[in-house]
């Protein structure tokens, strides 16, 4: 077993990879550095990462989880966090709990601040999950796969809208194929 112990302070936070970056005036919005601690302290259950946000930004966009549940613990700095319809301000030592449901537990923490927001984020790892994104109408659905053969992990994800469904059918019959 690897070592069950981290301190935030040895913890490096790192931006997302280019692949990753929003792109246009999505990166006006959104930036982070954040770092995935619970893998390397052999969690299995649970998901925890640090994450920082610049101010005037948010890590990522506004969101429900429809399977797994989230809980933040802000760490330095303040902000606001939108749940549902309402905001409500965030500062070192808050507490936030974000179940799992539809649009009425959509989250997302932005930094009002003059510093580094900085949170823990702590999740449940079910899978697969589907997220749901009120402002845009978006949903994505997520899944951890077997690992593939040489060890790597493998990972499922779809983003779409659900005017853009096609029938369980469609492209079935053999003149279709």
């Amino acid at each position: 077993m690897t070592r069950p112990i981290v301190n935030i302070a040895d913890v490096e936070l790192v931006p997302r990879p280019a692949e990753h970056l929003p792109p246009g005036a999505a990166a006006q919005v959104f930036e982070a550095r954040t770092a995935r601690v619970s893998r390397p302290l052999g969690a299995r259950q649970l998901g925890y990462n640090i994450t920082a946000v610049p101010p005037g930004k948010a890590a990522y966009p506004y969101h429900s989880h429809r399977v797994n549940e989230e809980m933040f613990f802000v760490l330095e700095g303040e902000g606001v966090i939108r749940i549902g319809e309402a905001e409500h301000p965030v500062r070192a030592g808050d507490l936030i709990a974000c179940p799992s449901g539809g649009p009425e537990t959509a989250h997302q923490i932005r930094n009002t601040g003059s510093g580094e927001l900085r949170y823990l984020a702590v999740s449940t790892e079910l899978s697969p999950e589907i997220c749901d994104y009120p402002d845009s109408g978006k949903f994505g659905v997520y899944a951890e796969l077997d690992p593939a053969p040489d060890g790597k992990p493998r990972f499922f994800y779809f983003m779409g809208r659900m005017g853009s469904a096609v029938d369980y059918w469609d492209g079935e019959g053999p003149e279709e194929r």
